[in-house]
C-alpha cells in the first residue's frame, strides 16, 4: 500500500480527524515563512516584536508591523491546499484545523471550525478597554487608535511575551485528546507551547500523518505515515483516493 493510500485509509476509517498547519502550508500563497533560509527571523531581530517593545514603540513598532504583515498579506489568496483541506471539512473527514498561521487563509478558502491558536490579523485588539476591531475599517499606513479610549491598537496576534489565548488554547488541546488522527502540515515542530499539541495527540493514541517537504522534530518521533512534498499536491492525490473508494 503507498503512503498515498495509507494516509487516505486512515482518514476514512478515522471518526475523529483534526488537521495542524504551520507556515509551510501558506508558502504556496507567497505567504514568507519565518524560518529557514528565507524566513522573517533571518532577516528581523525577533526583540522587535515583543509587545513590550510594541507599546514602549508604538509608531515605529507599527510600521513595521505594517510593512512585512499587513501590507504582504492584504492580496495574498489561499492555496489549494488550503481549499482541500476545507473540501474534507465539508464532506466530513475533517473536524476541525488548528492554525499557528495568523494569515487569515483557512477562513477565506472556507474551512469553518478553525482555531487561530496564535490568534490573527483580521482583527484589532485595544490594549486598554480590550474591544475589537476588523482591522479593514482602519487605514493601516499609520497605528490605528481605539475609537472609544484613544489607546494603540494592535493586531489581534500573539506577539513575543504574549500568552496564548486561552480559549485557544484550551479548545486545541481538547481536540488533540480528543482525535484519533491528526494531519501535521507544513510546521517545524520548533514553536512552543504550539509544538506541544501533535505530541499531545499522540499521547492520547491518535495516529498522525505528517505532509512537509523536509523532516522535523516529529517525523522520526510519532508520525505514523510521512508524506514528503507539496501540501497542495498530496491533499489532491488523497481527495482522489477517497473519492476512488
Amino acid at each position: 500500500m503507498s503512503q498515498i493510500k495509507r494516509a487516505a485509509y486512515l482518514l476514512k476509517q478515522s471518526k475523529f480527524a483534526v488537521c495542524f498547519t504551520g507556515a509551510g502550508i501558506s508558502v504556496e500563497s507567497g505567504v514568507p515563512s519565518f524560518r529557514g533560509e528565507d524566513g522573517l527571523w533571518e532577516k528581523y531581530d525577533q526583540s522587535l516584536f515583543e509587545i513590550d517593545y510594541f507599546y514602549k514603540h508604538p509608531e515605529k513598532s507599527w510600521a513595521l508591523i505594517n510593512r512585512i504583515f499587513f501590507e504582504v498579506l492584504k492580496d495574498k489568496k489561499p492555496n489549494k491546499a488550503h481549499y482541500a483541506l476545507a473540501k474534507l471539512e465539508e464532506l466530513g473527514y475533517m473536524k476541525a484545523i488548528i492554525t499557528q498561521n495568523i494569515d487569515n487563509l483557512h477562513y477565506l478558502a472556507g474551512s469553518k471550525n478553525i482555531i487561530e491558536y496564535h490568534g490573527n490579523s483580521r482583527m484589532l485588539v485595544c490594549g486598554k478597554c480590550a474591544k475589537k476591531f476588523n482591522a479593514s475599517d482602519f487605514d493601516l499606513s499609520s497605528i490605528p487608535l481605539c475609537p472609544d479610549c484613544k489607546f494603540p491598537l494592535k493586531p489581534d496576534f500573539v506577539f513575543f511575551g504574549e500568552m496564548i489565548p486561552k480559549v485557544a488554547q484550551e479548545k486545541s488541546e481538547e481536540l488533540m485528546r480528543q482525535c484519533d488522527l491528526l494531519i501535521v502540515i507544513g510546521t517545524s515542530g520548533l514553536v512552543y507551547p504550539a509544538a506541544f499539541l501533535p505530541m499531545l495527540a499522540h499521547k492520547s493514541g491518535a495516529k498522525i500523518i505528517e505532509i512537509n517537504k523536509t523532516f522535523t522534530e516529529y517525523t522520526d518521533k510519532i508520525v505514523d505515515v510521512f508524506l514528503e512534498g507539496s501540501a497542495s499536491e498530496i491533499l489532491k492525490e488523497i481527495l482522489i483516493e477517497l473519492d476512488a473508494n
